[in-house]
């Protein structure tokens, strides 16, 4: 019989909280690796591009200190990928001046390796597009990273380190049944899972296709400007039947009463016998991007459409003032997949010894 491998997964997104109980049970198990994940792209790309974290520094200490004592007791390896959310630069530090103050304060000894995911932008001007992202945009990209896999954890690995925090590392899959890997590709199609019993699974019948030369997934993201947004609801039944053509035509009035193009407007409407519209203004400033949404509110509110009944406000707004700064709005800039001689170079391991 081959030896046996008990990993617990901790969390798959680091920082919204480890239910302790949950954990401890997992811990009572006696796992020879904890692993834990710290987000992905999947809330978009405004972390990617502004280099903060999803989660708050007080959860995301919480969450750190719960597994890295739990893997300095055991004596086993904690392994952390996509570090801070989305695994830049700033997200790797971040994660990692919180794991050196945790030690300090708890008194732990390891040896911690930090491995870097950031592309150099000369590196991707070759790399081929991805799903509907054609066209790159490299000088657009404040951060780009690329998605190592499982060869740089082996590396630290094998240097020793006990604990393991690593930039964007979780390889995004289109396909369940072909998983995607740099070095190449699980095939599970022909996979077959039997019940041993109500906690263990046994998995048959999957097939690793190396792949003659690695590949490299890699996503970027950039600021495209200053995001307002306007809401507001109605539940008048004429309103809702008409609300198409009433946009068209408050937009239309918007742009021809406000100077300039430098702006893009979003509206989205949400719900049927009640409905909730979002309205987002894209500008280059934020108070641009207010005022361009305070003529749309007017004209909303009082636009003369056909079967109108009441002409003194057609909808209803939850605050005042109902238009609101957002912050800074990003986008996707790249998202695409490179092909390399070799990972290493790509995704260096640092090793220090926290004492």
């Amino acid at each position: 019989m081959k030896p046996e491998l008990r990993v617990l997964a901790a969390s798959g997104q680091l920082g919204y909280g480890i239910p302790e109980a949950a954990f401890s049970a997992g811990i009572a198990r006696a796992p020879h690796v904890i692993g834990a994940d710290m987000g992905s792209i999947d809330p978009g790309p405004a972390y990617l591009g502004s280099g903060r974290m999803a989660t708050s520094p007080e959860m995301t200490r919480r969450d750190l200190g719960l597994v890295l004592s739990a893997a300095r007791g055991l004596g086993v390896p904690l392994l952390i990928g996509s570090a801070g959310t989305a695994g830049a630069r700033p997200h790797l530090d971040a994660t990692l001046e919180i794991v050196r103050g945790i030690a300090r304060e708890k008194g732990l000894r390891f040896r911690l390796a930090s491995i870097a995911a950031d592309i150099p932008k000369a590196l991707a001007r070759d790399a081929r597009p991805l799903g509907a992202m054609r066209a790159m945009d490299l000088e657009g990209t404040t951060h780009l990273v690329g998605q190592m896999g499982t060869e740089a954890f082996i590396r630290a690995l094998d240097a020793g380190a006990d604990v393991v925090v690593a930039g964007r590392a979780l390889y995004e899959q289109e396909d369940p049944y072909t998983v995607q890997e740099p070095e190449g590709t699980l095939d599970l199609r022909g996979a077959q899972y039997e019940a041993i019993d109500a906690r263990r699974t046994r998995v048959r019948g999957a097939l690793w296709q190396p792949r003659a030369r690695p590949t490299v997934k890699i996503e970027g993201a950039g600021p495209c400007g200053e995001r307002s947004v306007l809401l507001r609801s109605s539940a008048d039944p004429r309103v809702i039947e008409n609300l198409s053509s009433i946009l068209l035509d408050v937009e239309a009035t918007t742009r021809q009463l406000v100077p300039g193009s430098d702006f893009s407007l979003y509206p989205r409407v949400y719900g049927e016998a009640e409905t909730f519209l979002l309205v987002e203004c894209i500008a280059p400033t934020a108070a641009r991007g207010v005022a361009v949404l305070g003529v749309f509110r007017q004209y909303l509110l009082h636009h003369g459409f056909a079967g109108r009944l009441s002409t003194g406000g057609n909808v209803a707004f939850p605050f005042t003032p109902p238009e609101l700064p957002a912050g800074t709005a990003y986008r996707f800039t790249v998202y695409h997949v490179m092909d390399v001689e070799a990972l290493a170079p790509l995704f260096p391991v640092s090793i220090e010894d926290i004492a």
